[in-house]
């Protein structure tokens, strides 16, 4: 796929997930979800308060019988609420509304009610990229939920890339971890678990992809770059996945690729139960639009 276009195509030729749309109240998330619908690509059940929501839909001129509604006027009952009924089976998809990024997290990480797996299961946030200056979506973790991955979380980090490019249809992506310098400097942990990552992967422990490390950002995306640096790698210069050292690398990215370069996004949490969407309250319509499009593909 070079196009988020192609994932909304790709979505419609699945078949349609039940989302659980968290302290849904805002006109952002109820025209991407109400966009979904008429898509064709996932049916909509609406946590929140019912009054605000109807306001919300007569202002925007949408059917609100399109969706199931569920009221809980309280922001965090509202989160644990969407997250009781995933664990219901009342729904396949998890996406995040106008609740706080820590009230969302909190309901899916709740030890008692929450999305955690059984043992001890790594959270990450994966993000697809349409850039108009790269030749192909780009997909990169993590932006948003861990600050400073340790090595068995860059690990898991690394398989989630590599599930997502399978789900988008890329059969063995090439993934680039990145960090600062193409150069093996001991000193550096970033370059360290590069290395040692890209070594599991060539001998098998990290399987459907290939891994390359350390690699710096312009060596990874850019041809030239990595000629004239005489780097001789598969990944190098056509990247499908970035796998950052720590948050503020991965975070950096994300606003300077959207604000700067027009870039264009699905995103998603990996690792719990099921899918969980968690995009900014800012992001547009269309970003969530996305998102859902990606999570209903990666849904089980």
């Amino acid at each position: 796929m070079k196009k988020l276009e192609e994932l909304i195509s790709a979505a419609k030729a699945s078949p349609r997930k039940r989302l659980i749309a968290a302290y849904a109240n805002d006109s952002h998330t109820i025209g991407a979800t109400s966009r979904a619908v008429d898509l064709g690509i996932a049916d909509v059940t609406l946590v929140g308060d019912i009054d605000t929501i109807t306001k919300v839909c007569q202002q925007e001129g949408i059917d609100v019988n399109k969706f199931e509604l569920v009221q809980e006027a309280n922001e965090a009952k509202a989160a644990a609420k969407a997250v009781s009924l995933i664990n219901e089976g009342k729904g396949q998809i998890l996406m995040k509304g106008l609740c706080s990024t820590d009230k969302y997290m909190k309901a899916i990480l709740n030890k008692e009610n929450g999305l955690m797996p059984a043992g001890k299961p790594v959270l990450s946030h994966v993000s697809v990229f349409e850039i108009p200056t790269y030749h192909k979506l780009l997909i990169t973790s993590d932006v948003a939920v861990i600050p400073a991955p340790d090595f068995k979380q860059k690990t898991a980090i690394v398989n989630y890339v590599i599930n997502t490019a399978h789900t988008l249809g890329i059969e063995c992506p090439k993934v680039a971890m990145i960090a600062a310098t193409e150069q093996m400097l001991v000193g550096m942990p970033a370059c360290t678990d590069a290395a040692l990552i890209a070594t599991m992967n060539r001998r098998g422990q990290i399987k459907g992809a290939v891994v390359d490390g350390p690699l710096a950002m312009d060596v990874a995306i850019d041809r030239e770059s990595a000629q004239i640096k005489k780097i001789n790698s598969e990944v190098a210069g056509d990247a499908d996945c970035l796998v950052w050292p720590f948050i503020e690398a991965g975070n950096v990215f994300y606003k300077t690729a959207t604000k700067f370069a027009g870039a264009e996004l699905a995103a998603m949490v990996v690792g719990a139960k099921v899918p969980c969407i968690l995009s900014s309250r800012g992001d547009s319509t269309q970003t969530k639009t996305y998102s859902i499009a990606l999570a209903v593909l990666s849904a089980k």
